[in-house]
């Protein structure tokens, strides 16, 4: 199981050609998902490829000259329930009413199969996207309610995380986010070309210039078309479940979320980690790119000196992407491998090496190594993440508890100090330091109870009930 996706819709009310937009916000849209893309607009067949937007500068010539429209929405994909394959790049159209494109995981996409009896045939291929997307067909098809009635009958049926943009044929755009507000969706402005735009994370809005206006609240429909814009609540709950995944790791520094600053939250985190631990060091490192703003905040709190000890090529093919929602264990490492040693700036000193997570232990155990071989003293390694010990049912890819290397390290022990033992043995380390739930918690400035660390605590309440997978629908 895998997810982060990104999504993207644009509504001008001055009629201008919306598909430049999209296809700029799905760029900067890139980091949540690198396997495929895809666009769509109201009369035209979707436009979808295999791996990253236009990577090809043919590609994004060749849409915005075909796709000339004042409406349309726009995904970038890492698989989640269904294949890799072209058939699942999104969006999908869902009969002849409109396309969908998701961000999430729905966990029960059995029940839902099931729901639909023989009206549909689903292929052993089909995503949890699709399945949701037949399912909400059908509901408009039986029970002649409206787009907002119909969603919220559905939402009693699904259980898990998503974001969801709808296209349909009569030009109408229909955003939707889950009553606990698992994944982050924004509501923004163009005024140059008076465009309404809903993107995944405000940095879609920032690279076009347009100002972000609030976060689409959990359990709220936003629906755009030539009429304004309406919005619709279909369920409230009194506690929201923000992954926290995305403050430290999946989100653009510059992205706001609920009204938080990523990038401060990632230094604030990295400020808290230096409260916890006090490793002899001569220099703290980040691991790159996105424990930067942690070892910045690091050094700021402990005084050690932060320098760049590891660089990504970025002249590489792989040298942009990240390691970690890559699709399969050899393609991480391949991205792993274009993290290089600054030989001058770690030759003999002790080093703090910061990173954002340590899940399957693979990467950490590598970065250990090359730092070794450029001849690194000692080396501590801290976590601004909290041990990892359970499987996500939000969308992250988390595996199963036998690849988590906390999990392994631990021996059931939920003890910081005996996994932080463990870790290090396994990656061959000096020390290795993971973050707390408290570190974390204090360092995003939200609430435990605001936030998702179901992977952390075990602790699934914040679903509505226990969540499980079908494994029949896995991606092998």
């Amino acid at each position: 199981m895998k997810e982060k996706c990104g999504l993207v819709a644009v509504y001008s009310y001055s009629g201008k050609a919306v598909m430049p937009m999209i296809m700029n916000s799905l760029r900067a849209l890139q980091h949540r998902g690198q396997e495929s893309w895809g666009v769509a607009a109201p009369n035209y067949p979707p436009y979808k490829k295999l791996g990253l937007v236009a990577e090809y500068n043919y590609d994004f010539v060749h849409v915005n000259k075909s796709i000339v429209t004042p409406v349309g929405i726009g995904h970038v994909r890492y698989s989640t329930i269904g294949t890799s394959d072209f058939r699942n790049v999104q969006p999908i159209q869902i009969g002849n009413e409109f396309l969908i494109a998701h961000n999430g995981t729905i966990t029960n996409s059995y029940e839902l199969e099931k729901a639909l009896g023989h009206e549909f045939a689903t292929p052993t291929w089909v995503s949890d996207t699709h399945l949701v997307g037949l399912r909400l067909l059908q509901l408009l098809r039986q029970t002649g309610y409206d787009w907002f009635r119909s969603f919220e009958l559905l939402s009693k049926e699904v259980v898990g995380a998503y974001c969801f943009v709808i296209l349909t044929n009569k030009g109408e755009v229909y955003a939707i986010r889950d009553d606990r507000g698992f994944r982050p969706l924004c509501i923004g402005r163009h005024r140059d070309t008076d465009s309404m735009i809903i993107a995944s994370e405000s940095c879609a809005l920032s690279i076009l210039g347009a100002d972000l206006e609030r976060d689409v609240n959990p359990g709220e429909i936003i629906k755009m078309s030539k009429d304004g814009i309406e919005s619709y609540v279909f369920s409230q709950q009194s506690r929201h479940a923000h992954c926290a995944f995305e403050y430290t790791y999946f989100a653009h520094p510059v992205t706001y979320i609920e009204g938080r600053s990523v990038y401060l939250a990632r230094k604030n985190v990295g400020r808290e980690l230096a409260k916890r631990y006090h490793p002899d060091g001569d220099i703290v490192i980040p691991v790159p790119d996105s424990a930067r703003p942690a070892a910045l905040g690091f050094y700021e709190e402990s005084g050690i000196p932060f320098e760049e000890g590891l660089l990504k090529d970025r002249y590489g093919r792989k040298g942009g992407l990240r390691s970690f929602i890559q699709p399969s264990m050899e393609e991480r490492l391949a991205v792993t491998r274009m993290i290089l040693p600054l030989i001058e700036a770690v030759r003999g000193q002790d080093i703090v090496v910061v990173d954002d997570s340590i899940v399957r232990g693979i990467s950490s155990k590598q970065m250990v190594r090359y730092l070794k071989n450029a001849g690194a003293k000692k080396i501590s390694f801290l976590s601004t993440f909290p041990p990892i010990t359970y499987p996500c049912y939000a969308g992250i890819d988390f595996p199963t508890k036998k690849d988590l290397v906390a999990y392994q390290a631990g021996n059931g022990s939920k003890s910081i100090e005996d996994i932080n033992k463990g870790v290090a043995d396994i990656i061959q380390t000096d020390l290795v330091g993971y973050n707390d739930v408290k570190g974390l918690c204090d360092g995003i400035g939200l609430p435990e109870s605001e936030l998702c660390i179901s992977c952390v605590t075990g602790d699934y309440k914040c679903f509505k009930k226990m969540p499980h997978l079908d494994e029949r629908k896995l991606k092998k």
